[in-house]
């Protein structure tokens, strides 16, 4: 607070100390000379039992750390005060840990093979897709009528995998075509398999935060959709006129039926199918999570194919991106043509709700404070609401810093001549942040360094575009570093799957366990690398993971869409 200063770096909790003034100079005066009459006073008792030369010593120590403490800091009514240290973890001192460190990052140079001894994937571990031996090849019978599905969000709150055709045999991480899609959208063509309806391609609300106008076919190739899944499941772009007279040429007056979330394959038998026959066209709306995630295996077979391989981006998303892809493969010469890409989020909203505490003091505080307040309006000062950054911390629940994920990595092994793609919104406070992330890697880009100015400008003011691109470079890099959680890691992490034999190839830091090491500015430069790449090993034995009943099979597409190479 302005005008105090807080105690806890001193270890006192609950205790504001007092600004200078002249008064509290006086009082400081006075208690130097209540010290020095108690020490005379002493030293005289001391003297009178001739015991002065074993006790002196101790009494002059005493006598100079009492006068040498600051005693303007003691408050006027101290009460009683609680002496603490913080738990390990609970501090953001990675500036402090970096200063340390950064001389033996600079002097260690022996990690030109990171990259290579990342991940261990024996042969007989692998997984090749086989969803396609799933699907019904008994051909499609009529239509049972239209199904209508309404989408909103950002892209980024939806985040689906997607895929690429066969590898080009000159570029390793280069492949033809990459996609991008929506849950809600595989799930509708899940849905419509399993009615025998003919799904109209679904149309994006406007979102109020995104603020993005973008339709179907500005994101993804609409006949590529279209001719893939044909066989399995009819798609038609928009409802016959004939069927929509029928409803007054108003698509909102066909009925929409609510379904409940994770809806099992009975229910939309018996629920939804006799109102699809008897209606000819229904509507569900909204179409978030509405599909059960353990469905018959041909039902998820069609969930497979509309992920990996129905959905590529538009022509001028996948163009530009996979230019990016190549700048960024060339740029990593120095490795093979490998790259690590970072899903960074670090973005002012993402600050402000994890209620964490970093290095900015005031000004960061109320910076952060207005933003939670513009955000969530009040949310966190309801009352009984109790923030605790500490805890947070601790818990492994604040966003890395661009700081703490460079040093994690260069404890990895990952050396500065590593090429590092960062994916991700408005970073805050960019400039200070970044900069030490950039003292790491110097060989940092982003989609702003890697592309023009020209080249992004048909892009720009969509952010699902935009999101798009990053999605690609990071799809196809060596290594993927997810920092915070949501959507879009979710997915790429089961998309990374599905692409290199059912390893993810993700490091995904164990948040409780890192802050460990960036809490201790006397940590040994051996100890945090023996840290560091004890995280990267625990990413790598999880790599490989298999669904459970009720996890996505967005995020582990074994053993649904894959098998183990030797059953494949």
């Amino acid at each position: 607070m302005t005008g105090s200063r807080t105690a806890a770096g001193a270890g006192i909790v609950g205790v504001n100390l007092p600004s200078e003034s002249p008064r509290g100079g006086r009082r400081k005066w006075c208690s130097w000379r209540a010290v020095e009459r108690a020490v005379y006073v002493g030293m005289l008792a001391v003297l009178r039992r001739r015991a002065w030369l074993l006790a002196a010593p101790l009494l002059y120590v005493s006598a100079m750390l009492l006068l040498s403490w600051d005693l303007d800091g003691v408050p006027e009514r101290v009460g009683v005060a609680i002496l603490r240290r913080p738990p390990p973890g609970s501090l953001y001192r990675s500036p402090q840990v970096f200063e340390r460190l950064w001389p033996f990052m600079q002097a260690d140079a022996n990690h030109s093979k990171a990259m290579e001894v990342a991940w261990h994937v024996k042969a007989s571990k692998r997984w090749k897709p086989c969803f396609r031996k799933k699907l019904s090849h008994a051909g499609l019978s009529p239509s049972n009528g239209f199904l209508i599905i309404e989408a909103n969000g950002g892209l980024n709150q939806q985040r689906l995998s997607s895929s690429w055709s066969k590898l080009t045999p000159k570029v390793p991480m280069m492949r033809r075509g990459s996609l991008l899609a929506l849950s809600k959208i595989c799930d509708a063509v899940a849905v419509a398999g399993l009615l025998n309806a003919t799904l109209v391609i679904p149309f994006f609300h406007l979102n109020s935060v995104w603020r993005d106008t973008s339709k179907f076919g500005d994101i993804f190739d609409e006949d590529h959709f279209i001719e893939t899944l044909k066989g399995h499941v009819r798609v038609v772009r928009e409802l016959p006129e004939d069927v929509l007279r029928r409803f007054d040429n108003n698509i909102s007056s066909i009925v929409n039926l609510r379904t409940k979330a994770l809806s099992s394959k009975t229910h939309y038998l018996q629920k939804v199918l006799p109102k699809l026959l008897e209606l000819g066209a229904i509507r569900i709306a909204p179409f978030s999570n509405r599909l059960a995630q353990s469905v018959p295996s041909d039902i998820q077979a069609l969930r497979c194919l509309s992920n990996f391989e129905a959905l590529q981006f538009s022509w001028p998303i996948k163009n530009l991106a996979e230019t990016m892809v190549q700048r960024m493969v060339t740029n990593s010469s120095a490795s093979g043509g490998k790259y690590v890409s970072v899903h960074l989020r670090f973005e002012e909203d993402m600050v402000a709700f994890s209620c964490c505490t970093y290095d900015g003091g005031q000004k960061e505080k109320q910076e952060l404070d207005k933003a939670r307040e513009r955000g969530w309006r009040g949310k966190f000062h309801k009352p009984g609401k109790a923030i605790n950054p500490e805890k947070n911390r601790r818990d492994g629940k604040c966003p890395l810093t661009p700081l703490e994920v460079g040093m994690m990595l260069r404890g990895m092994g990952f050396d500065n001549t590593t090429s590092v793609y960062v994916a991700s919104g408005k970073i805050y406070n960019v400039e200070k942040y970044m900069a030490p992330l950039r003292q790491l890697y110097p060989l940092l880009e982003t989609k702003y360094t890697l592309a023009s100015q020209e080249e992004l400008a048909p892009f720009q003011n969509y952010s699902s575009r935009m999101a798009a691109l990053d999605y690609t470079v990071c799809a196809q890099s060596e290594v993927f570093v997810t920092t915070q959680g949501g959507n879009f890691p979710h997915f790429l992490m089961g998309h990374r799957r599905f692409l290199y034999g059912g390893h993810s190839k993700t490091i995904k830091p164990d948040k409780k366990r890192l802050v460990l090491s960036l809490d201790n500015p006397n940590i040994r430069w051996e100890r945090f690398k023996h840290n560091m790449q004890e995280i990267l090993h625990q990413s790598d034995l999880k790599g490989i993971g298999l669904r459970k009943k009720n996890a996505s099979l967005y995020m582990y597409p074994m053993p649904d869409c894959m098998c183990p190479h030797s059953e494949a």
